[in-house]
């Protein structure tokens, strides 16, 4: 006889916040005790890292171009060679200086986030293809029931950006520049939009 299944009912949803602070960086939340520091904060690099050391700053735009106080950004990047900081690369070792990897808020009085990294190297693609250098960003905040991802790229790498497998899969070529960083000196500005005609490109992954 066959035995019938109970299934069991989905859980509602809830989005990251307003308790995400609390779990993820609980210094900034002024929960002392957990970590020394909280995890992912501080420069990625120490002084034997190698690579072109950059800061990358910028807001998180709501859809009435109000920066959001309470996003909670995380970055993900290759090192100067193009290798990830994880047990998954294959292609060598990574730089064991950097970490590859940080997490901030975004400033509570102007909402301003600020990553001090390297500016990592080409990386990889199927069939023989290289991507351009660029940072992947993961933003959560109150409202957004699943974290948004997104890209920035280098304004100075257009040959790259130009050959670059993702890039050119956007449809809409008018977002492309949404995904585009500013630079002044080693500093790149990077906002995010969540709606509004400046939307940023997110991607399903």
């Amino acid at each position: 006889m066959v035995q019938p299944l109970g299934y069991l009912k989905e859980s509602a949803s809830q989005t990251a916040g307003p308790y995400v602070h609390i779990g993820c960086t609980p210094n900034f939340a002024g929960i002392e005790g957990v970590f020394d520091t909280d995890l992912g904060s501080g420069p990625l690099y120490n002084d034997k890292t190698k690579g072109e050391r950059i800061t990358v700053r910028g807001f998180v735009f709501d859809g009435s171009g109000t920066p959001l106080k309470d996003a909670l950004i995380e970055i993900w990047q290759a090192d100067a060679d193009g290798l990830y900081n994880s047990p998954s690369e294959t292609r060598g070792s990574a730089d064991p200086n950097f970490l590859g990897w940080g997490r901030t808020p975004g400033d509570m009085a102007t909402g301003e986030f600020v990553f001090e990294t390297i500016k990592p190297g080409k990386v990889p693609f199927k069939g023989g293809r290289w991507m351009a250098p660029h940072i992947t960003f993961w933003v959560v905040a109150r409202g957004i029931n699943i974290g948004l991802q997104t890209r920035m790229y280098f304004p100075e790498e257009e040959e790259a950006n130009a050959a670059d497998p993702i890039l050119g899969r956007i449809e809409h070529r008018v977002r492309v520049p949404t995904l585009i960083a500013k630079k002044d000196g080693n500093t790149y500005t990077f906002n995010i939009h969540l709606q509004g005609e400046n939307e940023t490109v997110f991607f399903d992954i």
